[in-house]
């Protein structure tokens, strides 16, 4: 998990949207905790493997009776949603495959409620720059990262859509390391060793990795969240 939910402040009954879903991590611990979740996507492949598990979630009671779970295919440049439609608006590890980010943010803004929260996380600079420079093959493909965010020019954005930003996090710097060998040696036997390093660390969450992991958040963190609300106040021109 990229984002905190408690943080996030997810609760029952919510609408909450997952942009950009893929297979569904996201997705699933807010339909867990309680909310009517619709995960979007443009790939059908991955939209179908998040309808399983979540179907797979409701036939084992992982997910309050009340709850709901929905797919759609649509694109995050043209959201098939009114304005006001969700109260939580998630986009995780999005924005940096998207050209034309600032107005994928609008539509995101757009249909979040007054009063609502998202979070928006991205590869940080640090260790998406040194994979960048270790591989071009890591970025340099259809459906690739097309930037590399600074936290913030990325904040910048987000309030330039009319989003107030609330605060920030890091998360995955156990995660760093994997791809910086990735991108230097490929699937080679130290890569897939750690790979296994972190299979375990994800499975199991012993406490030894977990500790080390929020020590090194700060310093190597993969991702960075950056959390952000719409005011509930309408906003007149020259006020």
């Amino acid at each position: 998990m990229t984002v905190d939910y408690d943080r996030l402040d997810v609760r029952p009954g919510m609408r909450v949207l997952d942009l950009g879903c893929g297979e569904g991590r996201h997705t699933f611990e807010a339909y867990r905790r309680g909310a009517d979740v619709v995960a979007l996507d443009l790939n059908e492949k991955d939209l179908a493997t998040t309808a399983q598990w979540c179907a797979a979630m409701d036939l084992a009671g992982e997910a309050p009776a009340t709850a709901t779970a929905t797919t759609v295919r649509g694109d995050l440049l043209r959201l098939p949603f009114p304005d006001a439609s969700f109260d939580r608006v998630i986009a995780s590890e999005v924005l940096e495959h998207i050209p034309d980010d600032v107005t994928a943010i609008a539509e995101l803004a757009r249909v979040l409620k007054p009063g609502g929260l998202g979070a928006v996380t991205v590869p940080r600079w640090l260790p998406e720059r040194v994979c960048w420079a270790l591989s071009d093959e890591y970025h340099a493909n259809e459906g690739g990262h097309v930037r590399i965010y600074k936290e913030d020019e990325l904040a910048g954005r987000l309030r330039g859509a009319g989003l107030t930003v609330t605060g920030n996090g890091f998360a995955h710097a156990l995660h760093s390391p994997y791809w910086w060998l990735k991108c230097a040696i490929g699937d080679a036997a130290p890569t897939r060793a750690y790979h296994k390093l972190l299979v375990w660390d994800i499975v199991d969450k012993p406490a030894v990795t977990r500790v080390v992991e929020q020590a090194l958040n700060p310093l190597i963190g993969k991702s960075v969240v950056i959390y952000v609300h719409k005011s509930d106040r309408e906003q007149h021109v020259g006020s």
